[in-house]
């Protein structure tokens, strides 16, 4: 008995450790992760919305990278953009309707 519950314990871990790796393989090629996951109602911009949002997100921080640019679901904006500084610093710039930055959360580098 103690071989065949070991052998199903071992099964058990083996399929665990298959379903785990599939999850991160799939999400790696969906081009999602947890770090960059978005809220609950937040939608991804598209378009001259998008492009608009960038632009006055990176106004604001003096350049940087884009991750994303999305509909703010918090309450602080219209829209809020993701950008990460050339330093490393994560800053979130939210922008309202008329595409006017109202805010900055700067995160760590």
């Amino acid at each position: 008995m103690k071989g065949r519950t070991k052998k199903t314990i071992a099964g058990i871990a083996a399929l665990s450790g298959l379903a785990l790796g599939g999850a991160t393989v799939a999400g790696a090629v969906s081009g999602t992760d947890q770090s960059a996951a978005r809220h609950q109602g937040e939608s991804a911009l598209t378009g001259d919305t998008a492009s608009r949002v960038r632009a006055a997100a990176l106004a604001k921080t003096g350049g940087g990278t884009v991750e994303r640019v999305e509909t703010d679901a918090d309450g602080h904006a219209a829209y809020e953009a993701h950008i990460v500084k050339a330093d490393g610093t994560h800053v979130t710039v939210y922008v309202d309707k008329q595409f006017d930055v109202v805010g900055v959360d700067t995160g760590p580098a």
